[in-house]
């Protein structure tokens, strides 16, 4: 692995820089998460900011360009995630430039090519993911949302659970089983469906911070036809499985740990300086530097990946091992900005009279509860590396 970029992509980092200093709405300081999904004048400005990135051809960095994407390198790639993570830059492609678009283009009929591509990379339309179920979260290939074969349709019952952006999304890509009988992680076909098809209704699920972005979406008799089947019927697990492949290195949660330390190491320089009585413990210190090598470290684990994948090697325990441990970093960041800065560390952004202080903290540490749970469990993660990593036998 080399510690130091080419020429080229060192260049192409100063050209992300230099657009996202002029693209950015003014006064963007990256929301919250769930914000940009939750207040609508959030996501209003979120989707400007991604329409100059469609005029840019930037939406899809990953993608070949032969579909509308940027077909940029592993490490531009990289590069790329980084600066947006760095300057707070909004992330409206979503599902559907990390999901569906890999997924069609490894797997879709001409005629769903031809028909969901474009809308993706104009951003026309918004896809949501229907995986998880109320007993089928971790261990996905559980799941029992039905789809029964009739005719040239499947009919869907059941329902999906934690369906980020649902409320907003025109479209959603979805696993339903088709074949009962079938070991669990057999008899599963990936679906494509319009959300406003009848049978299909969405209700919201207000996280603890008050802000909307999961939903739970519940399926009666949906008439689904089966050319908007993705690959083979019954073969969708391993349809989903293939994104592996895609870019995966986890460089922007890396980067946002980053920003966050440097926003708090800020605030707290801040609020010594303006706060008549306030002090620091004199232990804080230490725990910032401590979570700053840390946050190096998660980094390198990220470059590691990156590095595997420009060299056309799959990571595998290696992805598993850079997601936990950012995933966990993340939360303890969180952890530290709100008690360091103690009741202060509470002030919420709205709260105009304590605005020169206000992180967000409390917020950014609620909705950084869900990171160690979404896209694959520590626990999955663990297990994932004692036996694929380490080669231990499973239990």
């Amino acid at each position: 692995m080399r510690f130091q970029y080419s020429d080229t992509d060192s260049a192409f980092r100063a050209e992300v820089s230099s657009f996202l200093q002029e693209a950015l709405p003014n006064g963007w300081e990256g929301p919250l998460g769930d914000a940009l999904a939750s207040d609508d004048d959030v996501w209003n400005r979120a989707l400007g900011f991604a329409r100059k990135l469609v005029a840019r051809g930037w939406l899809a960095p990953h993608w070949p360009k032969e579909y509308g994407g940027a077909g940029l390198s592993i490490m531009q790639q990289v590069v790329y995630a980084e600066e947006m993570a760095n300057f707070g830059a909004p992330y409206v492609g979503g599902v559907g430039i990390g999901m569906v678009g890999p997924i069609l283009i490894l797997n879709g009929t001409p005629r769903q090519k031809a028909e969901f591509l474009p809308e993706i990379t104009s951003l026309s339309k918004i896809w949501c993911q229907g995986f998880s179920e109320p007993g089928a979260g971790s261990d996905l290939a559980s799941l029992t949302t039905r789809a029964v074969r009739d005719g040239d349709n499947f009919v869907i019952n059941g329902q999906k659970i934690w369906t980020t952006w649902g409320h907003r999304a025109q479209h959603m890509v979805m696993l339903a089983r088709t074949d009962p009988e079938a070991p669990k992680h057999r008899g599963i076909t990936m679906l494509l469906l319009d959300m406003d098809w009848p049978g299909i209704t969405v209700r919201p699920l207000v996280n603890m911070a008050g802000l909307h972005t999961f939903n739970e979406v519940f399926f009666e008799d949906v008439r689904v036809p089966v050319d908007r089947v993705v690959g083979e019927i019954n073969r969708g697990w391993y349809v989903a499985a293939q994104l592996l492949d895609f870019e995966r290195s986890g460089v922007s949660t890396a980067a946002g740990v980053r920003r966050q330390l440097m926003s708090t190491l800020e605030h707290m320089r801040g609020t010594t300086k303006s706060v008549p009585g306030f002090q620091l413990k004199p232990t804080y210190g230490v725990q910032l530097a401590e979570l700053f090598i840390e946050a190096e470290v998660g980094r390198m684990l990220c470059y590691r990946i990156a590095s595997m994948q420009a060299r056309g090697l799959v990571p595998n325990h290696e992805a598993s091992i850079g997601k936990m441990y950012n995933s966990e970093l993340s939360q303890r960041v969180r952890n530290f900005s709100v008690n360091a800065l103690a009741m202060l560390g509470q002030v919420h952004a709205s709260q105009s009279q304590w605005d020169s202080f206000a992180g967000d903290y409390g917020l950014e540490y609620m909705e950084s509860v869900p990171a160690t749970i979404a896209a694959g469990s520590s626990e999955v993660q663990r297990n994932i590396i004692a036996t694929r990593g380490l080669g231990l036998p499973r239990s």
